[in-house]
């Protein structure tokens, strides 16, 4: 009898021994699920911003062109027999250097013959003063008579003053066109293009080469009309650095020297002249900017007060995205001044110390609760913030 109650009594404690384990097991899970908290609330990152006072960067495009491009021409007829080495198109001379020589002969011949009839006037006026004198005593020696200013021998006096004044103009005239037999460069040039050979007979005007003169360069380059209102208040005289991007790009100091004083009929763009230095680097080490060059010009120009400068992917249709006290997205309407490369400079809309949200939820809506990136489960709004 007992064997029998025993054989019901073992299977029915451990039927509730398991039901009792399982209950157990079953309300420790649902304790640690309880005590489990989900946040779904989207994680962003936040940087507070700060007004500062800003130089505005003015940056605009132009081509590279020589100061002046003279055609150069000969004052005298003859044939060419010389030429400088660098008398090519290409070639770079400096100034005073002689380009060309004409044949001198017969120009040394008429210096020759022009010094001869000086000579002559000279003697000739020596002879009339001399004459003068002896013509001044002889009056002094009878007060009493009339003498006339041709007896005093005054008209030939000035004659003779005159001839020698002729015969100096020749002379000079004689000597200059020596002079001009040899065709010198009037600046440092590049040599654009060479018209005449050697043993070429010339004439008088005529054209023998163009010249760029590369002791100075300028860049006219076009100002548009939002920009033009932060233009410096005195443009001449303020600095400005040429780019050129790419395998041969360059960095090179300028100035602007002048505004153009008129406006584009067509672009309604104001123009601005930018002046280099020594464009060809013959007096210095830096790098070589060629004629015709395209290149950027960059300068500074009205300084902002109290600006806010964010990066262009922050501002959305004049909005931007901050972050509460209470931990949530709000929009904010902005007044964008300016942009500027990858940024924007905003004037009005933004207060010190505001932080902004630089990684947006997908679909930020206002009033929508985030937490910010680094912040404890105590403070959401502890992140580490750096200034814009």
């Amino acid at each position: 009898m007992k064997a029998q109650a025993l054989k019901w009594i073992f299977p029915a404690v451990a039927l509730g021994l398991g039901v009792a384990g399982f209950s157990a097991v079953n309300a420790v899970a649902k304790g640690e699920e309880e005590k489990q908290v989900v946040d779904t609330r989207p994680v962003v990152q936040v940087e507070s911003v700060q007004a500062q006072d800003h130089q505005v960067l003015i940056q605009s495009y132009g081509e590279v062109m020589p100061l002046e491009a003279t055609q150069l021409s000969v004052q005298v007829a003859g044939e060419v027999v010389y030429w400088h080495p660098n008398f090519v198109a290409g070639g770079v001379v400096a100034k005073g250097d002689i380009l060309l020589s004409i044949e001198k002969d017969n120009y040394e011949a008429a210096v020759l013959q022009a010094e001869a009839q000086l000579a002559s006037a000279q003697a000739a006026l020596i002879e009339e003063q001399a004459q003068a004198d002896v013509a001044a005593d002889e009056a002094k020696r009878f007060p009493n008579k009339k003498h006339t200013d041709l007896f005093l021998r005054k008209p030939q006096v000035m004659s003779a003053k005159a001839a020698v004044k002729s015969a100096k103009a020749a002379l000079m005239r004689a000597q200059r066109d020596l002079d001009n037999c040899d065709v010198v460069a009037p600046f440092n040039g590049l040599i654009v293009s060479r018209d005449v050979g050697l043993g070429q007979f010339v004439s008088t005007g005529s054209v023998v080469a163009k010249l760029n003169n590369i002791e100075q360069a300028e860049i006219v380059i076009p100002i548009a009309g939002f920009d033009s209102v932060f233009l410096p208040e005195t443009i001449s005289g303020t600095k400005a650095t040429l780019f050129n991007k790419g395998v041969n790009g360059f960095t090179r100091e300028a100035q602007i020297h002048r505004d153009l004083g008129t406006v584009d009929t067509e672009t309604r763009m104001s123009n601005l002249v930018v002046r280099i230095d020594d464009p060809y680097a013959l007096n210095s080490d830096q790098p070589k900017v060629k004629f015709g060059t395209y290149v950027q010009v960059s300068f500074l120009g009205k300084t902002l007060k109290q600006i806010y400068r964010l990066p262009q992917e922050l501002v959305n249709n004049q909005t931007v995205w901050l972050l509460n006290d209470k931990a949530e997205l709000e929009p904010r309407q902005v007044q964008v001044v300016r942009e500027e490369g990858e940024y924007f400079l905003v004037g009005a809309g933004l207060n010190n110390s505001d932080k902004v949200v630089v990684t947006l939820p997908e679909y930020p809506q206002r009033g929508m609760s985030v937490k910010v990136a680094g912040a404890d489960e105590s403070n959401t709004q502890g992140a580490s913030l750096e200034k814009l």
